[in-house]
């Protein structure tokens, strides 16, 4: 009975039941006819028999050659497929038959045989066509059979035969009758019966079993494969994915699923990160006063005893390990401070150059003595910027203690350079906010391009499927596509949430007449792209109608080890370091926060063996 419970098993039975149902009708329907159609035939030619035999012995009756007449009678008689013949007159004795028995007997004009003709107590002068014929059973568990009664009326060839036997005001002379068995016919009925009970039982489990096969294939086996994935996640594996078998509905469904999945995980993902960063800010709070104050007392008590213990040179070294962890300690605690802190920035016009000259006195020393030497090239009649100079100034310290470490223990030069800039918005304006037309975001902070959140977008082509990753920076080239999607292929660009198409219909690229892709950047209005692989060409009215604008660059080089490829894309993010256990990963992800809050950019360009560049653009006007 659990079978039953299953989709396909009620499916196939209501398919067979409607079926079984269908045919049936159809079969009764069928069977009547063809009983009909059968009756229908014999009757004419039962008909056409008793003319026949009418028409032959005719001329014999005429010349009233009555052993001429009986023979005939019993030769036809005697034929297969014919029951009886006999001729009765119009009082009910059987004048011929094919049966001599029954010559000369009265017929009980009561029998079912007779009752056409004697219904009224009298026997009918006319009778109609229709009403010639009778089926009727000879007695009790005999087989039925067919009856023609064919009137013998009185022609003028009758009363004007020499015979003379008739008289002219006769109407009706006699009565031809022809009985055939039906047992053939029965017979062929019953086969034909047989033959579409047959017919209809095997048609409907045929039917029944490619139902079963079909929705077994196409509906039950994906239904089971989503069961078992809502089982596997709901356990918490929200790894596991499915494989779409189709391009239907349940396929759609399939890739829905794993979407969900997917984004499932990403929640969870940053969940967990939201959860560790909302931790760190209160472990960060406590920190603040729980430890602050001890380090404070060490690193002044530890001071003190240095300088105390200088002809103790074996304690001094002792001491002055307890005096640089606990500055590495109280470091610690200030980066934890400063990334759980990022605040909206106080703006004022500010000297860029000055800020840059305040954050290289504050390192001098340590940069001396790690031999590592500043060189400043700062440009001249810069135009002052609307910034928060505290925090800038920390975004420079930040950008030179990460450059003399990369440099440690050898040392080099950190070159720092500023100049005004006045750039176009390609190719320099990030892209912060991308909504699809139901105001889904489609930034996706898991995978960046640039150090950005990129652009997620789903893309068909050629009939495959995939993602693609559009770089956050309008005018830039640095997209990624997850699937192998062919650079000449037309492209369909979809919302990876809702699936709604994100083609801007009627509009075609004019660099290479392909489709384009169209999402809203709030305040900022409407992003236009090109949706083939390979095109570059991007369009953002109200950026683009805004002109240039003023920036203020300012470069951060040094000549340390440079940071591997692979790793680019990652610096900014929170705790990611390449530094082991001498960083903390949060540096990075400061800069980044009060340059994006300054509405500026950041980016980096490194050769591994060559150095390192990281460059700030500050817009002069907000």
């Amino acid at each position: 009975m659990k079978a039953f419970r299953r989709i396909g098993a009620k499916l196939t039975a209501a398919v067979g039941v409607t079926a079984l149902v269908t045919v049936s009708v159809f079969a009764y329907f069928n069977i009547r006819q063809h009983r009909r159609s059968l009756l229908a035939e014999v009757e004419r030619h039962a008909v056409q028999l008793s003319e026949a035999v009418k028409s032959g012995t005719e001329y014999d009756m005429l010349l009233n050659q009555r052993d001429r007449v009986h023979e005939s009678i019993k030769r036809m008689g005697r034929q297969e497929g014919i029951g009886r013949i006999r001729v009765l007159n119009k009082s009910g004795a059987v004048i011929y038959s094919s049966d001599e028995a029954e010559i000369g007997h009265m017929v009980d004009k009561s029998a079912e045989a007779c009752t056409r003709c004697h219904q009224a107590g009298s026997p009918l002068e006319r009778l109609a066509m229709k009403e010639r014929t009778r089926v009727f059973r000879a007695g009790s568990g005999e087989p039925r059979m067919l009856g023609v009664i064919n009137p013998i009326y009185n022609q003028p060839s009758c009363w004007t035969a020499a015979c003379h036997v008739h008289s002219r005001a006769q109407t009706v002379l006699g009565v031809l009758d022809v009985t055939l068995p039906l047992a053939l016919v029965e017979r062929d009925i019953l086969r034909g019966q047989a033959g579409i009970v047959v017919f209809s039982v095997t048609a409907t489990a045929a039917l029944a079993v490619i139902v079963a096969a079909v929705f077994r294939r196409w509906v039950d086996e994906p239904v089971e494969e989503l069961l078992e994935a809502t089982r596997r996640v709901a356990g918490g594996d929200l790894a596991y994915r499915i494989q779409p078998r189709s391009d239907d509905e349940l396929g759609e469904l399939a890739r829905s699923f794993d979407d969900m999945t997917r984004r499932l995980s990403e929640a969870r993902l940053q969940l967990f990160q939201s959860d560790k960063l909302a931790s760190l800010g209160r472990l960060a709070a406590g920190v603040a006063h729980e430890i602050n104050n001890p380090l404070t007392g060490v690193l002044t008590y530890a001071s003190f005893l240095v300088k105390r213990t200088a002809d103790r040179p074996e304690l001094q070294e002792d001491l002055k390990v307890i005096v640089r962890e606990t500055i590495r300690s109280r470091e610690i605690v200030k980066s934890l401070l400063d990334f759980s802190r990022q605040s909206v920035p106080r703006k004022a016009e500010a000297d860029l150059n000055a800020i840059i000259a305040r954050a290289a006195g504050s390192v001098e020393n340590q940069f001396a003595a790690a031999h590592v030497r500043l060189a400043l090239d700062l440009a001249e009649g810069l135009p002052r910027a609307a910034v928060d100079s505290n925090q800038m100034q920390q975004v420079f310290i930040n950008l030179f203690v990460n450059a003399a470490d990369a440099m440690a223990p050898k040392g080099g030069t950190v070159a720092v350079s500023s100049a005004a800039r006045t750039l176009s918005p390609v190719g320099t304006m990030p892209i912060k906010a991308a909504l699809c037309p139901k105001r889904h975001s489609l930034l996706d902070p898991e995978v960046k391009v640039g150090g950005k959140p990129s652009i997620r977008v789903k893309v068909r082509a050629n009939g495959s499927e995939g993602l693609a990753y559009l770089d956050p920076v309008y005018g830039k080239a640095g997209h990624r596509h997850a699937g192998s999607l062919e650079s000449a292929a037309p492209a369909l660009f979809s919302c990876p949430e809702c699936s709604l198409s994100l083609m801007k219909e009627g509009a075609s690229c004019p660099a290479c007449g392909a489709g384009v892709y169209t999402f809203e950047s709030p305040p900022k209005g409407m992003v236009e792209g090109c949706a083939r692989k390979g095109c570059l060409w991007q369009r953002w009215e109200a950026v683009d109608g805004s002109g240039q604008t003023e920036f203020i660059e300012v470069r951060v080089s040094d000549t340390g080890s440079g940071i591997p490829k692979e790793n680019l894309d990652r610096i900014f993010e929170p705790f990611f370091t390449t530094k082991g256990q001498k960083g903390n990963g949060l540096g990075l992800a400061v800069i980044w926060g009060i340059v994006d809050n300054h509405n500026g950019t950041i980016s980096v360009e490194s050769e591994v063996g060559s150095g390192t560049s990281f460059l700030v653009r500050i817009p002069v006007k907000v």
